[in-house]
């Protein structure tokens, strides 16, 4: 079964509820008894985004799903609106969530509605220093190195990340009410 890496985002609203909210509908999806991987949350600068857009905070989460990464990309979608996402005409809109996949296994993609590995992971500090906190040695299909090392020779204007918390993980309690926003 392939492990999948999304990135989540949110820069509107009670943002580490979000993040939270999110991984827990990842957790109900994910294959039950394989690892689940949880990134630490960043506070980050908005890239690309409308002016005077609120600041994100990211993370990143690494499961086991059973099925493509089309239905993948379908039930992240479905999570997004159940958390409040609305569609925006603008590009970057401020979002409650965003929910993107990184990689999906060894899977390489390129159609109109995925491209895997993610065409930018390695042009986003937002992407890639999380991802280096918990798979530092991995190397994306495409990639000649490992992501702490695209994290390492990076060039980017971002500004660097303030780390918030060791992980995105939260005790049974507040696991269970978060859940309850997937339902």
């Amino acid at each position: 079964m392939p492990r999948a890496g999304i990135a989540l985002g949110s820069n509107l609203g009670d943002r580490l509820a979000n993040l939270r909210a999110a991984c827990a509908c990842l957790r109900e999806i994910a294959n039950a008894g394989e690892p689940i991987i949880t990134a630490p949350v960043y506070r980050t600068e908005p890239l690309l985004c409308p002016p005077d857009s609120p600041k994100f905070l990211n993370t990143v989460i690494e499961i086991d799903f059973t099925g493509t990464a089309i239905e993948l990309l379908n039930t992240t979608r479905a999570i997004e609106q159940k958390l409040g996402r609305c569609p925006s005409a603008e590009r970057n809109a401020p979002r409650v969530i965003d929910i993107d996949i990184l990689y999906f296994g060894d899977e390489t993609i390129n159609n109109d509605s995925l491209t895997l590995p993610h065409p930018r992971i390695g042009e986003r500090r937002f992407v890639l220093q999380p991802l280096a906190d918990i798979r530092p040695d991995l190397i994306l299909p495409g990639h000649a190195v490992g992501i702490a090392d695209l994290l390492k020779n990076l060039r980017s204007e971002e500004p660097p990340l303030v780390r918030l918390t060791e992980n995105i993980g939260r005790d049974r309690l507040s696991e269970r009410s978060e859940r309850k926003k997937c339902e």
